[in-house]
Order: structure tokens, then sequence, then C-alpha cells
């Protein structure tokens, strides 16, 4: 019989993981835009979808990571979903790191994310800033409207136009990062 403690622990250590887990940014989750963008790369043949999500620092690591699982795909339908996962936890945590963030992989179709973020998917989406103003503390309107606005105005660009994709994807994290609380904007971080 085991000790009625290791119960407990175990026990506790079972409802801790059953409790859903909030994901305070999206590119690391497997429906985010990192990741869809990394599909994009991978169907494409143009790296250029997912380039975009890199600082140029991280462009050196990235590229030879597409090329290969680019010509493992090739291979068939299996080696095809361990090429494409190599490329696209490489890609989210490249990314991370240019953010200056951890990577723990990338989390689950329905990860819960925060409100704010899937209000601000939906204002960049659909150009419509109220749903996601009505979470964000009064103070922090100008400038949140200011960000979007921003990145709103940098969305439509040539996708092989890298410069222009990195100019669009800082000026979304920083609109992001802010409606989450974050008052830093998107800038790159050494380790």
């Amino acid at each position: 019989m085991l000790p009625l403690t290791f119960l407990a622990a175990l026990l506790l250590f079972t409802l801790i993981a059953m409790i859903p887990r909030r994901a305070s940014a999206h590119c690391d989750t497997e429906d985010g835009p990192a990741v869809n963008d990394g599909r994009k790369a991978l169907e494409t043949g143009n790296v250029n979808h997912a380039l975009k999500w890199i600082f140029p620092e991280g462009e050196a690591e990235l590229r030879p990571i597409f090329d290969k699982a680019v010509r493992v795909r090739a291979l068939g339908a299996e080696a095809a979903e361990v090429a494409d996962r190599y490329f696209l936890e490489n890609l989210v945590r490249i990314h991370r790191a240019g953010e200056g963030a951890s990577y723990d992989g990338i989390k689950p179709t329905g990860t819960v994310l925060d409100p704010r973020v899937v209000a601000a998917d939906q204002a960049m989406e659909n150009g419509e800033l109220k749903p996601l103003l009505a979470l964000i503390p009064a103070d922090k309107h100008a400038e949140l409207q200011r960000r979007f606005d921003k990145a709103r105005a940098l969305q439509q660009f040539d996708v092989d136009d890298v410069a222009a994709g990195r100019a669009y994807i800082a000026a979304y994290v920083s609109f992001f990062k802010y409606a989450e609380g974050e008052e830093h904007d998107h800038g790159h971080h050494h380790h």
C-alpha cells in the first residue's frame, strides 16, 4: 500500500496538471500566427513567410533548418510530418529567443488564451478595436490605438520584402504586448 502523503501528492499533481494553462502570447500556439506562417512557408517553399518572425541575427540559423525540412518532406508523409514539426519548433524557438522570451514547446490547439489576446487578434483581422478597448484600462486607450494603427498600416506587404514583414511583425507584437499589459515595445534581446 502506498503512503498517504504519496497519494496526496499524486492527487495534487494530477489536479494541477488538469488546470488549463493560459498562454500569454500566442505566437507559440499550434494555431498561432507564427506557426501558421511557418506552415505557409513549408507549403509554398518560400521561407520568407516565416523569416518575418525572426530577427536578422536568427536568419542564419533558420534558413538551413528550412532547407533541410523541405528536402526531408519529399521523402513521404511521415518524413514530412517530422520535418514540419522540426521546422516549426525551431521557428518559434528562434522567434521567442529574439524577444528574450523562454520557449517550452508549441502549445496545443485549444490552449486557453488571455481574452485580450483573442480580442487583439480579432481587431487585427477585422479592423475593429472597440471590443479590445473594453478589456483595457481607459488610460491605455490612446497608446493602444496608436500601436494598432501602426500595425494595421504595415499589414499589407510583399512577402519577399522581409524587412517590411519584420517591420509589420515588430508593430504587431508591440500592439499585442501592450494589449496584454506589457509596456515595452518589441525589441531584440541578447542571451
